[in-house]
């Protein structure tokens, strides 16, 4: 937009990107003023099996935005979830609120309900237990409990903090076991709870700023798109 002379900045064409602006400035496209920005929202939504967490897909598979109710504003996702996952998967309106829930310093734990091909053993997970390196990539250690073995497939509950892509499937596959069903029950403090498949609920401004503290959005910020250009993809 920039390029075709379609931006300008307190009424001067804007020929370059790299240029600070402040809530100060005003904002045209089209000759037409960049509106108000909306607070933060956040929301979350049971991803169902079969959709893929990205705005197009080149193989033409269902996405998670196609989905999403009509009369939800254009959001972005935290992370992804691959497209045989499930579960819980945060939504926001802003790109600042997104950033800070996917950093690694921030530390929040992904837990997961996990089923796995297998007779699984403490023995065989122990190595997830205390870090694994698979195809040069290094795997933080794992909480992990067996919840329960019938016949050939055994449940378990997963927690990891890192989120790299594919991590639990890859890490599960290293030792033997074969993921065929993974949910997402909870990223950080927010749970995944009685939502069915397909839902989203908004999560209270309140209870963000609770969990967040000091890094909750203080300000208003440019409304995000509906996209979803995560940094991870942690099934």
């Amino acid at each position: 937009m920039i390029e075709a002379g379609r931006v300008r900045l307190n009424g001067k064409r804007l020929d370059t990107p790299a240029i600070t602006v402040t809530e100060h400035d005003k904002i045209e496209v089209d000759g037409k003023q960049i509106g108000e920005a909306e607070p933060a929202r956040l929301w979350r939504y049971h991803k169902p099996q079969g959709l893929v967490t990205t705005e197009r897909d080149e193989k033409g598979r269902p996405t998670v935005f196609d989905r999403l109710p009509m009369d939800l504003p254009r959001v972005m996702s935290v992370g992804r979830l691959d497209i045989a996952s499930e579960g819980l998967l945060l939504l926001t309106n802003d790109g600042g609120l997104k950033r800070q829930l996917e950093l690694p310093s921030t530390g929040w734990l992904r837990r997961y309900r996990v089923r796995v091909h297998g007779v699984v053993t403490d023995r065989m997970v122990e190595p997830l237990l205390n870090g694994i390196t698979v195809d040069g990539v290094r795997y933080q250690p794992m909480q992990l409990q067996i919840d329960s073995q019938k016949g050939a497939n055994a449940w378990l509950t997963v927690g990891i903090r890192e989120g790299k892509n594919r991590e639990v499937r890859r890490a599960m596959d290293a030792v033997g076991l074969t993921v065929n069903r993974l949910i997402r029950t909870a990223y950080g403090p927010f749970q995944l709870g009685e939502l069915v498949a397909g839902q989203v609920d908004e999560i209270r401004a309140k209870v963000v700023r609770e969990q967040l503290g000091e890094a909750a959005p203080q300000t208003k910020k440019p409304r995000g798109r509906r996209a979803g250009k995560g940094r991870h993809n942690d099934g």
